[in-house]
């Protein structure tokens, strides 16, 4: 986990160009927004990286905290949303202190991938402290074993085409192939899931379990969950 935390403090191209991150942060946010449960919702956004678009998702809700484990994310953030009264910007360990039933949403789009099967149990434990009774933990972007990097750069390619920027896309492939998040990949793997898994985890951590479909993202051949708190 500190390792993928270093790289996504530092700086990185995994985003092939600017349109890139403006589309998938655009898509990101327009799929969550049909999650909110209303416009005083309380919702976190843990993990949520440069998150260029949740000006959008704080338009939804009454309050948004965004959290990254990375202390130049945040920094940046606080930067970015210094002007908006709706939106805080929070450590990890900052969210962990605050009261039981804090929230109405939690969101963890694109996380489980980097951390360990113990890591991301104790999380949902803690989450469930926070959501208020019939909150929703939003659990997306969840790698399947038999989904491969291959098909992780067919779905780019595929978002690339639509959104014509597929010749910055090949070329940002190439670079991915000798760069250190395939490094990092290959060193530490990806923690992938069945289906089963995900929705035993959360029943475990006393969540009403389910599979939603489609995923969040472009990305359809990863999942995403609901874990509700039953009032």
């Amino acid at each position: 986990m500190a390792d993928w935390i270093s790289f996504w403090n530092g700086s990185h191209a995994i985003y092939v160009n600017d349109r890139h991150k403006a589309v998938h942060y655009a898509a990101i946010a327009a799929d969550l927004v049909g999650f909110v449960p209303g416009p005083h919702a309380r919702v976190l956004d843990f993990g949520c990286g440069e998150a260029l678009a949740s000006a959008e998702l704080a338009f939804r809700c009454g309050r948004l905290v965004l959290s990254d484990a990375a202390p130049a994310v945040r920094n940046r953030l606080k930067g970015r949303f210094v002007a908006a009264p709706a939106i805080d910007v929070m450590s990890p360990e900052e969210v962990s202190a605050l009261p039981d039933g804090s929230f109405d949403l939690i969101i963890c789009n694109s996380v489980a991938q980097y951390l360990s099967r113990d890591l991301l149990a104790s999380l949902v434990l803690e989450w469930r402290r926070l959501l208020a009774p019939g909150g929703r933990l939003l659990l997306a972007d969840v790698i399947p074993p038999h989904v491969s990097a291959l098909a992780d750069a067919e779905a780019l390619l595929r978002l690339a085409a639509r959104e014509k920027f597929l010749l910055a896309a090949v070329a940002g492939l190439a670079r991915t192939a000798i760069s250190p998040y395939r490094k990092l990949r290959a060193e530490l793997g990806l923690t992938t899931y069945e289906e089963a898994e995900i929705l035993d985890l959360l029943e475990d951590a006393g969540l009403a379990a389910r599979r939603v479909q489609p995923n969040i993202g472009h990305n359809q051949q990863r999942m995403a969950f609901i874990g509700e708190r039953r009032a």
